[in-house]
């Protein structure tokens, strides 16, 4: 009989729509299937006709309904049971949600933004002996015509990097000073991360950034180097030293020296696998463990001195995994890419666009006798060039060569070597001097909103420009908890399950509902989780692991994500770094099992990955992180901008659509690239012409919409006047009909007439007097479900009752020979069409007048639309203004109607 979904499909539905705030059931499989078995009796009309003062009204049109079965295959039809979902209305017991948490005050969520009050600042020592002078000032803050800062604050300030603009010396508001830094980063070093993307118990809105830092960070393989770029960052090589010949001492580097403002160190082989415990293997030597050292030396309580976002801030690349999962390199690599690259950065802006708020903070440091104080914030300058070869690859991987890897991968499956696997591929394009990345990260923070936007340039002609969805490992101390005070809790948000945005909220709304109910999708995620509990499992505390949100929904420009929420605290002997290296790099970036995943990818994908799936953002001094996975990210490497995307591979992936889905994770990208270069050729061209609105098919024509008191009728005005016609509502009834004739009888006829939806049948509008007029003047008219009723009768057809009435229920409607008509009002639509039905009573197909022809059927054979053989009248029995029918579809409909319905099309035979 009925289909019922999993259980396990159901609940994930119930999650998901709760995530977005609604409340709705789906039904199963059989949800358009709407037959009819024929009513035994007929409602009586629910009013008086008294209230028609000319003594109409009465029920001799009621007779006309038909009270037997139509057909034996009706009769005999199965219905839909609208309940067949089961929906929970008892218990609402259950584990705190992350949004409820954040209504929890004794246990504050940052959600990765800035502290909820500007720091103090002042002066502190580190846990490694470097003294720290902090010097926080408040900012102007400036968004949307907000101004949340007085002038006797101190909000004039102007930091350095706003000193050498000798083209400009106003005061600089937060707006201002993001965008000045953002300006700065086609030819400094340094970063502007953004968070414009909010969801609760997640995300926050915030910017930060800098620009000269006085230390740069960067390792490949096992070497690295901490470099001095300027001198300030000479003051602190003497305490990075120290450091690192602590870690000579203890046998985790190999070798440490200083060559001028370069410190190179080199990391220890490591222990060979099974000598030491997996609980343990993020304690093994890495280029980690230069940032350890680095944590330490600059590490300090942030509770006692303030939330400064000191810490390091950058990319790592995808090959560091390598360095906690060792595998079989199949791949030729740039020798001078680098997997690692980060920043200490001494003078950031930071804005709250939650909170309206925003201050800078400034860092002097000092150490044996030397300080920053006083020494200028400098760095180098060099600008974007742009690509100045002849010669570049469009691709990594040849048209249809993804297939091949997704099928290759499926046999991986099918013998149990992989459970899931993410393969992705590279598309590249070149880009001019002119097509600054400033202008890149600008057009796609403005297209692209994301929790993770970001704008790098880390030196060498190498920049990247970002807006991921997905955070990669966030990290925060958290006073009261089940554990320990201050223990530090770990959180990770999967994201896998996608689907393409629809044209509006409604389409949206109808994708959600098929990724939801998809089980492969479901799958995905699942897996996905499954192996990130995993990871936490090696360094959470017993039973901290635990699944806060489950397949929520997050709405990104092009896509549609499935998100998972899973969170852990650390065990006392671990911290950020270790949850980070846990966590390397994310399953749904490689696959499960994760170590025979990342070696499939390495021996499948056709070029080395760089940055993409690896991470960036900051790893705090106060033991803090905050990284998002580096997706939907520009790469731009000497001119070239290259935009990496992949998809997550199961056994019942189909390798077509796979590849579609990288393109279309990629297709945000590149157009934003294709939007810069066009923007900078209108430019050139001058000031585009403004674009004259084309006129509508209802542009200086009067309708006239009859209300039945109907609970829809202002909507489907709205519809209407969206054509550029002028609609009059008038209230059904004798005066209505004595207003549409005085405009006839002086020179105003209007163009049509539209019969509105309504409750109770025909005759208690007067329906036969309504269309008689228009008759008699020559008024084209349009019906909508009364309206089609109405007509029905008039032109001498017969009304059924519905065995269960359609209200508010979808349906398909399939278009016949004649609704195929380049003249039809359904000229332009597809076949076959979702609608709205809100009716019980509908026209007998088997009664219809020679005169009328059946234009549009439901799948149970109920008409539903109609249209005159010889006059300008049809009708349809569903409701094109409601948000179950397309408004594209509605529309069409409408502008269709105002366009064929005419006296004078009937008379030319068109």
């Amino acid at each position: 009989m009925f289909k019922i979904m999993p259980a396990s499909t159901v609940v994930a539905l119930c999650v998901a729509v709760l995530g977005l705030g609604c409340c709705a059931a789906f039904a199963g499989s059989n949800h358009h299937r709407r037959h009819r078995v024929a009513a035994a009796f007929a409602p009586k009309p629910p009013f008086s006709s008294s209230r028609f003062p000319n003594g109409g009204g009465d029920d001799r049109n009621v007779n006309k309904i038909d009270m037997s079965m139509s057909t034996e295959t009706e009769a005999e039809a199965e219905a839909v049971d609208y309940n067949a979902v089961h929906v929970a209305k008892s218990g609402g017991v259950g584990v705190k949600s992350a949004s409820e948490m954040m209504g929890d005050e004794s246990n504050p969520r940052s959600l990765g933004a800035p502290p909820r009050r500007q720091p103090r600042g002042g002066t502190f020592v580190t846990k490694g002996g470097v003294t720290i002078d902090a010097a926080v000032r408040p900012l102007r803050y400036t968004h949307g015509g907000l101004d949340e800062c007085d002038s006797d604050e101190g909000c004039d300030y102007v930091s350095s990097f706003f000193e050498d603009d000798e083209e400009n010396d106003l005061t600089w508001g937060s707006d201002g000073a993001i965008e000045r830094l953002v300006d700065l980063l086609d030819h400094r070093r340094g970063a502007v991360l953004t968070s414009s993307y909010e969801f609760p118990g997640r995300y926050a809105r915030w910017s930060l950034g800098f620009v000269d830092p006085p230390l740069e960070i960067s390792g490949t393989g096992q070497n690295c180097k901490i470099a001095a770029l300027n001198a300030r960052g000479r003051v602190l090589l003497e305490p990075v030293i120290a450091a690192m010949n602590g870690l000579l001492a203890d046998g985790t580097l190999s070798d440490v020296k200083q060559d001028g403002d370069i410190i190179k160190v080199q990391v220890a082989p490591p222990d060979e696998v099974g000598s030491f415990a997996e609980e343990d293997r993020s304690r093994q030597p890495t280029l980690f463990s230069v940032v350890r050292a680095l944590v330490d030396l600059f590490g300090y309580d942030s509770d006692e001195n303030g939330d400064l976002q000191l810490g390091l801030y950058g990319s790592f690349g995808y090959d560091l995994t390598f360095q906690f999962e060792p595998i079989r390199l199949a791949q030729e690599r740039d020798p001078n890419q680098r997997d690692l690259l980060l920043y200490l950065a001494d003078e950031l802006v930071v804005v709250d666009q939650s909170r309206n708020s925003a201050w800078t903070v400034s860092l002097d440091f000092s150490y044996g006798g030397e300080c920053t104080k006083g020494l200028p914030h400098a760095g180098t300058s060099s600008p974007f060039r742009g690509f100045e070869g002849s010669e570049f690859s469009p691709r990594d991987t040849p048209e249809g060569y993804y297939t091949k890897s997704v099928e290759a991968a499926k046999q991986e499956f099918k013998v149990g070597n992989l459970f899931e696997a993410v393969l992705s591929q590279t598309f590249r394009k070149p880009m001019t001097k002119e097509m600054a990345p400033s202008r890149l990260f600008r057009k796609l923070r403005s297209r692209n909103p994301s929790p993770y936007g970001f704008f790098f340039n880390l030196g060498e002609d190498e920049y990247l420009v970002g807006a991921s969805p997905e955070m990669f490992v966030r990290c925060e101390k958290v006073e009261n908890n089940e554990y320990r005070p201050g223990a530090i809790r770990v959180e990770t948000c999967p994201i896998s399950g996608t689907v393409a945005r629809g044209v509006d909220a409604l389409e949206d709304a109808a994708r959600v509902k098929s990724l939801i109910t998809n089980l492969k999708e479901e799958s995905e995620l699942t897996m996905c989780t499954d192996v990130d509990r995993n990871d936490k499992s090696r360094i959470c505390e017993p039973g901290s692991v635990k699944v806060i949100g489950r397949r929520q929904i997050e709405m990104y420009s092009r896509l549609i994500h499935t998100v998972d929420h899973v969170e852990g605290y650390l065990r006392p002997e671990f911290d950020a770094l270790d949850a980070f290296l846990s966590h390397t790099w994310a399953v749904t970036v490689t696959g499960a099992p994760k170590t025979w995943a990342i070696q499939f990818v390495e021996d499948s994908e056709y070029s080395p990955r760089c940055w993409y799936g690896g991470a960036v953002g900051l790893v705090g001094f106060d033991g803090s992180m905050n990284t998002g996975l580096t997706l939907r990210t520009v790469r731009v490497k000497e001119g070239i901008a290259e935009v990496r995307a992949g998809a997550t591979l199961l056994y019942d992936s189909n390798p077509a659509d796979e590849e579609v889905e990288t393109e279309l994770k990629a297709s945000a990208m590149l157009a934003a690239i294709e939007a810069t270069r066009e923007e900078i050729e209108e430019e050139g061209e001058g000031a585009a012409e403004p674009l004259i609105p084309a006129k509508g098919p209802g542009d200086g024509k009067s309708i006239i919409l009859v209300d039945h008191e109907d609970s829809f009728v202002h909507t489907l005005a709205n519809y209407l006047r969206q054509t550029g016609a002028e609609v009059t509502t008038l209230r059904s009834g004798p005066s209505a009909l004595r207003t549409i004739q005085e405009l006839v009888d002086n020179g105003k006829k209007p163009d049509m007439v539209v019969l509105s939806p309504g409750p109770g049948n025909p005759s208690d509008f007067e329906l036969p007097k309504t269309i008689s007029l228009l008759e008699k003047n020559q008024i084209p008219g349009f019906g909508v479900c009364l309206g089609l009723q109405g007509m029905v009768e008039h032109f001498g057809g017969e009304l059924g009752v519905l065995n269960y009435p359609m209200h508010g229920k979808p349906s398909p409607v399939t278009l016949t020979e004649s609704g195929k008509l380049s003249t039809s009002i359904f000229n332009g639509l597809p076949k076959s069409f979702d609608v709205a039905r809100y009716h019980s009573l509908y026209g007998l197909r088997d009664k219809l007048p020679e005169c009328l022809d059946v234009t549009a059927l439901s799948e149970d054979g109920i008409v539903m639309g109609i249209k005159h053989k010889t006059l300008p009248y049809a009708a349809v029995q569903f409701h094109p203004e409601s948000i179950l029918t397309s408004p594209a579809h509605g529309m069409t409909i409408l502008k269709n109607a105002l366009s064929f319905l005419s006296y004078e099309n009937e008379v030319n035979g068109s």
